[in-house]
Parts: C-alpha cells; structure tokens; sequence
C-alpha cells in the first residue's frame, strides 16, 4: 500500500468511521498523525497479523490506529511508565473497543513485554527520554522475534548543542538526539541499522532490526 494511499485510507477512516465503530473514529491531528502512521506502516511492514508494541505510548493514538491496521488477529502492546497513564490508556482502549490491545506497565530500565514477543517495536519522540538507553536498548531486542524491526520516530537537538549526558536530553536548549548518536547506540545493542531519513524540522525516523 503506498503512503497516498494509506493517508487517504486514514482520512476516510476519520471522516465517515469505516471499518471501525463509531467510538473509535480517531482524533488526532491529520497533517501530523496520519503521516507518522503511514511512515510506520511502510518500516514495520504492518499488516494484519502483526504484533507490535509502542513505547512510551502516551495518549494512545497511535497505538489505537495500529491496532486498526493489525486487526483482530493481530496485537499492539501499549507500553507507558506511571499508573495514572496506564489507567487513561486502558479506558482509551475500553472506549475505543481495542480488544486486541495489551496494555503494559514497563519501567526506566525495561520495556516489561516478554521475551521474543514482537514482529516490530516503535516509538515516537520518546527515545531521548531515556535515563539508561543501553539497558532499554538490551529489553526491547530481547522482545523483538529475529528479524524484527524497531522504529523510532525522533527529532534532533539544535544544531552542535546535543548533550553527551544521557539524563539532560530532554532539557530545553539540547531537548532530543541527533540521528548519528541514535544510530551508534542502537548498533552498540546489538542492532542492524536498516536506514535512517531526516524530514521536517529536525525530525527523522531510524529503522533498525535484530538479527
């Protein structure tokens, strides 16, 4: 499916609520979300069947509108860290009547998904929010099944002012990380760098895999 493709899928989905109950019609922004949804379809190969994850899940739509694409034989585990985003998660999907969303409890250190559970793990502007990359790094390939990918969706610090302490990234001034440190630190876990693509304001998504 190309990306014009799925983005005029995905608008017809908001507009007139095909193929999905009229609760779970998605509401978030189309110039942004349903290019990054498109972008994800096309790294992680996504189709239904799949099981995929989504860390640092946030307000849940992406994950919702994964869940569409996976479908009833598919899965999407939804990942966020404290119990008051866990609980908005849960009733987002118990609205959203995602039955084939596993909500989850990860942690600064790791993911909390089972070992070798997943065709593909993504995230969005998440990955410079970790205190300890190298131990998440380490969970989230031991949850990817051989030859599964990780996708990050990411954006970069300003130019020459990326902090090279981990636990300040997302301080204003050097607030991301640039798409080279990405990339070393992910090889150093262990990963294959698949491709990197920089776009927009300083935005770039990394598709890597485990071997």
């Amino acid at each position: 499916m190309t990306v014009k493709a799925v983005c005029r899928w995905l608008l017809a989905l908001t507009l007139v609520g095909v193929a999905a109950p009229p609760r779970a019609v998605p509401t978030f922004a189309l110039d942004q979300d349903t290019a990054e949804v498109a972008r994800l379809i096309k790294a992680l190969d996504l189709r239904p069947g799949s099981v995929v994850a989504e860390i640092g899940a946030g307000d849940g739509e992406l994950t919702m509108a994964v869940a569409r694409i996976v479908g009833e034989t598919g899965r999407v585990f939804s990942n966020e860290l404290n119990e008051a985003k866990l609980a908005a998660l849960t009733a987002k999907m118990a609205v959203g009547r995602a039955g084939n969303v596993t909500v989850i409890e990860g942690r600064a250190n790791t993911t909390s998904l089972p070992d070798q559970c997943c065709d593909g793990i993504f995230m969005r502007d998440v990955y410079h929010h970790f205190s300890d990359p190298a131990a998440m790094n380490a969970s989230i390939i031991r949850a990817l099944r051989p030859g599964g990918r990780l996708v990050i969706l990411e954006f970069g610090p300003p130019p020459g002012s990326e902090s090279a302490d981990v636990r300040r990234r997302g301080e204003d001034g050097q607030h991301g990380i640039t798409p080279a440190t990405l990339e070393r630190e992910l090889e150093a876990a262990g990963f294959m760098i698949e491709s990197t693509e920089q776009y927009g304001f300083r935005s770039s998504i990394t598709v890597a895999r485990r071997p």
